[in-house]
C-alpha cells in the first residue's frame, strides 16, 4: 500500500530560510533553527489542505495571491498562543492596589475614563481578566468610562477571543465568587464551557493588528499589557516598538511586560518600576 500521498514533501532548509524571512518581514518573529520542525509540521497541514506539491509552491502561492488571505492563514499557523486567565497575576494586582487607585484620586467628576490596551492578546483571557479587574476596582462601574483595545495579528485567536467562550477548566484558578459573578455556565452540550458575562464583553474591542505596522490612536492608553509577546522579536524590533508604545502612553502610564521578558539593553525611555513593569 503506498502511503506516501499523505507524507508531507521534504522541508529544504531553503524553505526553512524563505519562510522564515517572510515571516520575519510580515510580522518581526524571528524563527531560529530550533524552530523548524514546530514551521514544517504547522505549515504541512495547510500544504496538505490546499494540496500544493512542495513548501516552495505553497511560498511562491503565498507570496503571489494578490488578496493576502493566505499570508494570513500562514502568520496564524506559525505564531503560538498560550494563555489563561490572571496569567502572572502580580501584574492584575500592581493594577488593583497601585495603579487604580492613583487613576480614582486623579479622576474629577466628568474625568472617569479609564483605557487599556492589550496587544497581543490571543485568545481573550488577558483582556477579559483585565476587564474583571477594572470592574472590581472601581465601583460602580457605571460611573466610568472604560475602553480595553484587545490586539492580535491572528485572526483566528481573534474569533475564539470575541465568542467568549471557553472549556471550563480555563477558569478553574478563579476565585468561585468571580466565576458566578462573571461568567455563565453552559447546559446540554455546552455543559464543559462558560462563557463571559455582556458587562465584560462589553468594554472590550477587538481587533486585528500587526504590531510591525505603524499605528496611531486618537488618545493615548493609561497602560499597555504586551506580555510574552516580544520573546519572538530580534532586539532591533524590540527597540521599536517599546518606543512606538512609549509615545501611545499618557503621561505616567504603565507598560506591562511578560516576566521572561526585560528591557534591558534595549534603548528606551522607560522608567523601570519593578520586573516586567515600566512607567512614562
Amino acid at each position: 500500500m503506498n502511503h506516501s500521498i499523505h507524507q508531507a514533501p521534504e522541508f529544504t532548509e531553503t524553505d526553512f530560510i524563505r519562510i522564515s524571512r517572510l515571516v520575519y518581514d510580515q510580522c518581526g518573529i524571528h524563527l531560529h533553527n530550533g524552530k523548524k520542525e514546530l514551521v514544517k509540521a504547522r505549515l504541512g497541514k495547510r500544504i496538505r489542505k490546499g494540496r500544493f506539491g512542495s513548501f516552495r509552491e505553497y511560498y511562491d502561492y503565498v507570496v503571489n495571491e494578490k488578496t493576502g488571505e493566505e499570508l494570513i492563514h500562514l502568520l496564524d499557523s506559525i505564531s503560538t498562543n498560550f494563555t489563561q486567565f490572571f496569567r502572572e497575576n502580580h501584574h492584575f494586582d500592581y493594577l488593583k492596589n497601585h495603579l487604580l487607585p492613583q487613576i480614582k484620586d486623579r479622576a474629577g467628576y466628568n474625568q472617569k475614563k479609564f483605557r487599556i490596551w492589550s496587544a497581543g492578546c490571543s485568545s481573550g483571557e488577558e483582556p477579559y481578566t483585565i476587564a474583571i479587574t477594572l470592574l472590581e476596582s472601581l465601583t460602580p462601574a457605571s460611573d466610568w468610562n472604560l475602553k480595553i483595545l484587545a490586539t492580535d495579528i491572528s485572526t483566528r485567536v481573534l474569533n475564539d477571543a470575541q465568542s467568549g467562550i471557553y472549556l471550563k477548566e480555563k477558569i478553574q484558578t478563579l476565585p468561585p465568587g468571580l466565576m458566578k459573578k462573571y461568567f455563565l455556565r453552559g447546559e446540554n452540550q455546552w455543559r464543559n464551557y462558560v462563557k463571559v458575562k455582556p458587562p465584560v464583553k462589553s468594554i472590550v474591542t477587538f481587533q486585528r493588528l500587526n504590531l510591525m505596522e505603524p499605528f496611531s490612536f486618537s488618545e493615548p492608553f493609561d497602560c499597555i499589557f504586551c506580555r510574552n509577546v516580544m520573546i519572538y522579536f530580534d532586539k532591533k524590533t524590540r527597540e521599536a516598538l517599546v518606543n512606538r508604545f512609549y509615545d501611545n502612553l499618557e503621561k505616567e502610564g504603565f507598560l506591562f511586560i511578560g516576566h521572561s521578558e526585560s528591557l534591558t539593553g534595549i534603548d528606551n525611555p522607560f522608567q523601570y518600576v519593578k520586573p516586567a513593569t515600566y512607567k512614562k
